[in-house]
C-alpha cells in the first residue's frame, strides 16, 4: 500500500472502542505522515477534541446527514478506514466511493465461544493490536492509549491524597460487580489509608451516589459525560477499580493503574487493559462465561455467579498486592 496523504478513520462509538483506537492514529500520523480526520458520534467527541494528530473531527448523527457527507467528499480522502465495520459506517464507506480497509470483528469466532465455548480466539492481540492489522505495510508504537486534557479545569482532588477511584456503571448489568461489594471494597480500602473517589458519567450518578454515601470521606465525581473533567480528575488516582467499561480505558490512557473486574466477559474479545499497569479480576471457574460479547441485562444462568463470587475479601485482598506493586 502506498502512504496515503488523507486519511478518514470511521469508529463511531464507543468510548472504550475509540479510546482503542488512539495507538493507531498516533503511529500512522508519526510514521506515514499523512493527515488524519476522524469520524464519531458526538458524545465521544471528547477523546480527540485535543489530539494534535488529527486534523479534522467529524461528527456523525444519522446515516442520512447529506450534509456531512458532502462535507467528506470534498476532503478527497485517499483511503478510508473503517474500525467500525458495520451497517451505518459501510454505508458511509460505500457512499464516499473510496479505496477502504475494514476491522476484521471476528464475529463468527465470538458467536461460537459465546454460544458453544469454541475458543478460536486465544491468540488473538488485543484490540488496539488488531484495529493496527487492518492496514498492511505498517506496524504499531509502543507506546499504549493516549489522552490530551486541557490545562484550565479545576481539579477537586490531588494526586498526594492517595485516592482511590471506583468506576461502578456499565452499559450492562452483566459486567457490573455489586453495588453493595464496592461499598464494602471502598470502606475497607478507607480503613487502610486510601481516600475514595467515585467516577462515573450520566447514566451512572445515581449508582455512584448511592455507594458514595455509604463510604466514609469519600467524592462523588460522575457528572453529565464530561470526560475531560473526569478524565483530570481521574488522572490523580494512585489507582482505578473499574468494570469492563470505557473508563477501564480512560485510565490507561491516563497511565493509570488499572484494576479491571470482569464479568460475563471475557480477555479474549481483546478488550482488556493495553500498556498500562493493570490486574485483571475474574472468575474463570464457571462453564457458562462468556455468555455475551457486549453484556447482558440479567444473567441468564440467574447465578451471576461470575460476579457474586469475586467476593469484596478476594478482591481486596488482590487489589492491596497490586497497589504495593505499583
Amino acid at each position: 500500500m502506498n502512504k496515503p496523504k488523507r486519511i478518514l478513520i470511521i469508529r463511531l462509538s464507543s468510548l472504550g472502542d475509540i479510546l482503542l483506537s488512539t495507538p493507531l492514529v498516533r503511529s500512522l500520523k508519526n510514521q506515514w505522515n499523512t493527515e488524519i480526520d476522524f469520524l464519531l458520534r458526538m458524545e465521544y467527541r471528547d477523546v480527540y477534541s485535543n489530539s494534535p494528530h488529527i486534523s479534522d473531527l467529524f461528527l456523525y448523527e444519522n446515516q442520512n446527514d447529506e450534509r456531512l457527507v458532502k462535507e467528506l467528499k470534498s476532503k478527497k480522502y485517499d483511503l478510508i478506514i473503517d474500525l467500525q465495520n458495520n451497517l451505518r459506517s459501510n454505508k458511509i464507506v460505500r457512499t464516499l466511493g473510496i479505496e477502504s480497509v475494514r476491522f476484521h470483528k471476528k464475529t463468527i469466532d465470538k458467536f461460537l465461544l459465546v454460544k458453544f465455548k469454541i475458543n478460536r480466539m486465544t491468540d488473538l492481540p488485543p484490540i488496539p493490536i488488531r484495529y493496527a492489522n487492518t492496514v498492511s505495510q505498517f506496524e504499531l508504537d509502543d507506546l499504549g492509549l493516549e489522552i490530551f486534557l486541557p490545562n484550565n479545569l479545576p481539579q477537586k482532588i490531588r494526586k498526594k491524597d492517595n485516592y482511590i477511584g471506583l468506576c461502578p456503571g456499565s452499559k450492562h448489568f452483566t459486567k457490573m460487580w455489586p453495588a453493595e461489594y464496592f461499598i464494602q471494597l471502598g470502606i475497607a480500602l478507607s480503613k487502610n489509608g486510601y481516600k475514595i473517589a467515585l467516577f462515573g458519567g450520566k447514566d451512572d450518578k445515581v449508582i455512584c451516589e448511592k455507594i458514595a454515601k455509604k463510604i466514609p470521606s469519600s467524592i462523588n465525581l460522575s457528572n453529565e459525560n464530561h470526560l475531560l473533567q473526569t478524565a483530570t480528575e481521574m488522572k490523580n488516582c494512585k489507582a482505578v477499580i473499574c468494570n469492563d467499561s470505557g473508563l477501564t480505558h480512560l485510565a490507561c490512557a491516563l497511565k493509570v493503574p488499572v484494576v479491571m473486574i470482569m464479568g460475563s466477559t471475557v480477555k479474549e474479545f481483546g478488550f482488556i487493559p493495553y500498556k498500562n499497569k493493570n490486574l485483571i479480576l475474574e472468575n474463570n471457574s464457571l462453564s457458562c462465561r462468556p455468555c455475551s460479547h457486549i453484556g447482558r441485562k440479567d444473567c441468564p444462568k440467574k447465578h451471576f455467579k461470575c460476579m457474586i463470587d469475586l467476593t469484596p475479601e478476594y478482591t481486596l485482598k488482590m487489589i492491596n498486592d497490586f497497589l504495593i506493586t505499583i
